[in-house]
């Protein structure tokens, strides 16, 4: 899902549109995980591994249900507060390479900034638990993304950061705990928005097992949006609808405003 990019945004923050946003479904059947990753031929050994670090053995499984079951998105539609302009779908799927590249850099960076949140926030073990549940997750995902790219005869190839998690890491506090709470908030939103991009993508895109594939993220990519804003809402200890709304006004802005790089966070094409 989304991530935390490097790259300064010197452009200033367009207003939020006034207009609810309209999404076409909030509901996507998932497959069944083992048997749709070994269809894929994505299968990973990090799905069984030995935790040597730690010295404790633990199982990652994928769950595995009978039936396809639905996601509902219908929260995150209304978490963001706009829809991927049809423009950015449209480039999007006519420069395939360059957003799988880049999907890869966002679930490597991903799993690195859950890393650095680690080793600065250990005080709170609800932390710890879900930062490093998402990291393992993060992690296999970047394998599985750049296994996609190995089959596609894709290589690897260098992109500069976006403007997009650089723009609202702009509007964050300076001082704690109020600094971790607009990082949380953040998580949040990139989540969110991977995971409506997922959604997109996979109703538009003529690549049946690139569809699926995104189809398979949107489960793991909408509880990762909820358990950063239950992180954030934890460690505030009071209401957070403010800063949500703010930082909601900001991603809208980056989404819906001219940008002159295509990436899987960036904003109207130019």
């Amino acid at each position: 899902h989304n991530h935390y990019e490097t790259d300064m945004n010197n452009q200033s923050n367009q207003s939020h549109l006034n207009n609810e946003p309209t999404f076409a479904s909030s509901s996507f059947a998932t497959p069944n995980y083992e048997e749709e990753l070994d269809s894929l031929g994505l299968e990973s050994d990090a799905t069984a591994e030995i935790d040597e670090v730690a010295g404790v053995a633990f199982i990652e499984a994928s769950p595995s249900p009978t039936t396809a079951s639905p996601v509902d998105l219908s929260a995150i539609y209304e978490f963001l507060g706009s829809k991927t302009p049809d423009a950015w779908i449209k480039a999007a799927i006519n420069d395939l390479p360059t957003i799988i590249q880049d999907h890869a850099n966002c679930e490597k960076k991903a799993a690195g900034t859950a890393m650095n949140l680690i080793f600065r926030y250990e005080f709170s073990h609800n932390l710890q638990c879900k930062l490093a549940q998402l990291i393992r997750e993060e992690m296999l995902h970047y394998e599985q993304v750049i296994k996609l790219m190995n089959e596609r005869g894709q290589s690897w190839q260098y992109l500069s950061a976006g403007r997009y998690a650089k723009g609202m890491l702009k509007q964050k506090r300076t001082h704690e705990p109020a600094a971790m709470i607009d990082v949380l908030i953040i998580g949040a939103f990139i989540e969110a928005r991977s995971c409506e991009r997922f959604a997109a993508l996979a109703e538009a895109i003529d690549d049946d097992r690139l569809a699926r594939y995104y189809r398979y993220l949107l489960k793991s990519e909408s509880r990762h949006f909820e358990d950063y804003l239950a992180l954030a809402q934890e460690l505030a200890g009071e209401d957070i609808s403010g800063r949500v709304a703010v930082f909601r006004q900001v991603e809208s802005a980056l989404i819906c405003s001219p940008d002159p790089d295509l990436r899987f966070h960036s904003g109207l094409p130019v």
